[in-house]
């Protein structure tokens, strides 16, 4: 019962538990959110078996196929850690200290030690380095987030940490909660009794910390900081220069001492220069036996990692100075070739080219094979340049030049993943589908530049351009509807309906589009209340549109909310009234063609309505007429007749028509594989296993 909604399939699963519910007690349950309500559930649930004994079967038949997924839920053994640092110098204190906290007796308290330093100091390769080195203390795997943002707003929230490090352990998507509470619960539980290592590196706040935090006795976590974070419990360890004497023995590991003692001369003004800082050591062991180039003025406390910076940008030619600040002037999470070939004006050969030599100055990281993001140093001193020798005018261009480029592929990737659904944007017709094998390819595309369409949404709105906003919201409905992980997307989803409240007076559709939208991912966190007055703005908004096919998908989502719930027989007024609604559209109607499709889907959803009340017979006949149409004819929709016989056979298995049943999951399955929708796949496989 603890299954996730943060997928479509997910929602399937707990909406499928409501209906077994609603059998086993003769009368409608509301659904539970928390875990109290769930603990009463249960309890209510287990007397009434008591009294029943024949409804027992049942329900534990769907218990236990709900968690058939084809692993070991919660048993992963993650190995998170990033490489360790080839020259690692001493940082004795340090380490000591970090290995006095981790051998201290269990005594209730938190083990946590919190590495505190500026950037590119070392605490990053320390923390890697102490892991690697004590992995024989960490037998269960070691766990690794990298919690920085970019911009303002974008570092990660702990739900979306902890979907993360669930994930890793081995929990499948569908039985990961929507919740934070109940996210923190699971990944505590699955922490009691394990030895582990979980490093939270670049931290911000202690709130972003506190949920990933464990009392368990075995768990080890190193938190790194730029700063103290006042009310973490933790073992504070400062993390600073390198002494003389590590500095020299850095300079030899990697410039060899032959190059150290031919620089005997140079070496006192190097060490002053890089004032003990690793990667300034790094960049100067290949100026030891040549003129500096460039004096830092004799300024005291200079910042070495900004000398660095600033020497490197000044050996720079014209093409690649250019490159490295048109580049800069977002913190775009995974920047491809291609992408960054665009933003330059330069060949894709050349951009490769680029990027591999900006990484290895130190200037950019490789996060994936071809994706790179930049320091945060670089970045800023990139910026810096770009405004000074650009101006603003022209960085505020690129920027809007940027955001376009990622909407236009966003709209042609969502066009093709989703190619039958109704756009508002007139982008979608006007660019056509993307360039991809099939539906599973470009969602695959969307999901490769997520984060990036993340951003530029930011970007936009920080632009003052709702309506840009808007249309790269829209074009996230694929993703979010395939895949979900909604929890990283709300962000944008929220945006998305600040900038529709500047464009009410334009364009209501969109306006209902975007509080719809965000609707469908409230429900999707059991936001229920929230989600519920998006609905009603939606509604109003359509309304105003005058558009009935927009008013009745407002009144349909509403119908949704009510199965999530386990109302179902609200569910199906809904979605009576919004086929009353459709039946309203004249023949002359602008959106007379969405009709078939539109009604079709109002068959679906009340066939599950259906199913929900016991009514097998009648979600039979509506979900056959349903899946009649997005299989043949002119209705043909692989993803929605995947869904449709999903639904069918959940009802076949309530009938006991298994062998009917598996015919259809089969189908289904074989869809859904070359969708790359992996979590309609894990629901299968439980439906698979309930026929068995």
């Amino acid at each position: 019962m603890s299954a996730s909604m943060a997928t479509e399939a997910g929602k399937t699963v707990y909406e499928s538990f409501g209906g077994v519910v609603r059998r086993a007690f003769g009368r409608e349950v509301p659904a539970p959110r928390g875990a109290k309500e769930r603990a009463a559930l249960a309890a209510l649930i287990v007397e009434r078996l008591r009294q029943e004994p024949e409804q027992a079967q049942a329900l534990a038949q769907w218990m236990g196929a709900a968690g058939a997924t084809g692993r070991s839920p919660g048993h992963g053994a993650p190995a998170l850690l990033p490489p360790s640092a080839r020259f690692f110098t001493d940082r004795a204190r340090q380490l000591a200290a970090l290995q006095r906290e981790v051998a201290r007796k269990p005594d209730g308290r938190i083990r946590l030690a919190m590495l505190v330093g500026p950037e590119l100091i070392g605490t990053t390769a320390l923390a890697v380095h102490f892991g690697h080195r004590e992995i024989e203390r960490f037998p269960d795997g070691q766990l690794y987030a990298d919690l920085r943002g970019g911009s303002l707003g974008s570092s990660p929230e702990p739900t979306v940490v902890l979907r993360y490090f669930l994930s890793r352990l081995g929990v499948p998507d569908t039985q990961i909660p929507p919740t934070l509470e109940d996210r923190v619960d699971l990944y505590r539980t699955l922490l009691a009794d394990r030895h582990l290592l979980v490093v939270l590196d670049h931290a911000q706040s202690v709130g972003q910390v506190k949920p990933l935090i464990t009392t368990a006795p075995g768990v080890f976590i190193l938190v790194i900081a730029r700063r103290p974070l006042v009310g973490l419990d933790a073992v504070p360890i400062e993390v600073g220069p390198l002494p003389e004497r590590d500095a020299k023995r850095l300079l030899i590991d990697v410039a060899g001492k032959q190059a150290v003692a031919a620089a005997r001369a140079t070496l006192p003004s190097v060490l002053a220069r890089c004032a003990g800082s690793p990667f300034a050591l790094r960049a100067a062991a290949q100026h030891l036996t040549t003129a500096l180039p460039h004096q830092n003025n004799g300024i005291p406390g200079a910042d070495p990692v900004r000398i660095v910076i600033e020497d490197r940008y000044r050996e720079f030619g014209p093409q690649l100075a250019v490159f490295y600040r048109r580049n800069a002037l977002r913190p775009w999470p995974s920047i491809s070739a291609a992408g960054a070939a665009a933003a330059a004006g330069v060949p894709h050969a050349q951009a490769v080219r680029m990027l591999a030599e900006l990484t290895e100055l130190g200037l950019l990281e490789e996060t994936t094979a071809g994706r790179y993001r930049y320091r945060p140093a670089a970045r800023r001193h990139a910026e810096e340049e770009a405004l000074r020798t650009e101006g603003a005018a022209a960085a505020t261009a690129a920027t809007a030049a940027a955001v376009e480029r990622y909407l236009h592929f966003a709209v042609r990737a969502d066009y093709k993943a989703l190619p039958k659904r109704w756009h508002v944007s007139p982008l979608f017709e006007q660019l056509g589908q993307g360039p991809y094998e099939d539906e599973g390819e470009a969602l695959v595309a969307l999901g490769e530049e997520l984060g990036n369409l993340l951003e530029a949404v930011r970007a936009a709105e920080e632009l003052g351009d709702p309506d840009t906003v808007c249309q790269l919201v829209e074009a996230l409905w694929a993703w979010q509807l395939k895949v979900g992980h909604v929890d990283v997307l709300l962000p944008a989803l929220r945006a998305g309906v600040r900038a529709a409240g500047l464009l009410s007076r334009l364009d209501s559709r969109m306006v209902a589009r975007m509080h719809t939208q965000l609707a469908h991912g409230l429900m999707e966190s059991q936001l229920y209340e929230e989600a519920e007055t998006q609905l009603r703005a939606a509604a109003d908004a359509a309304r105003a549109s005058g558009r009935l096919l927009g008013q009745a998908t407002a009144v349909e989502s509403l119908g949704l909310l009510r199965l999530r719930q386990w109302r179902f027989q609200a569910a199906l007024s809904c979605f009576d009234e919004a086929g009353r609604v459709l039946d309203t559209v004249a023949g002359d109607d602008q959106d007379v063609e969405e009709l078939p499709r539109a009604r079709a889907l109002l068959e679906r959803h009340r066939g599950r309505a259906r199913r929900g009340l016991g009514d097998l017979t009648q979600a039979e006949e509506l979900l056959t007429g349903a899946l009649e149409f997005f299989r043949n004819g002119d209705g043909v929709e692989q993803y929605n007749a995947a869904r449709t016989l999903t639904d069918l056979a959940e009802t076949h298995v309530l009938a006991g028509r298994l062998a009917e049943a598996l015919v259809l999951i089969d189908e289904a399955a074989a869809i859904l594989t070359k969708e790359k929708a992996e979590s309609h796949l894990v629901h299968l496989e439980a439906l698979r296993q309930r026929c068995r």
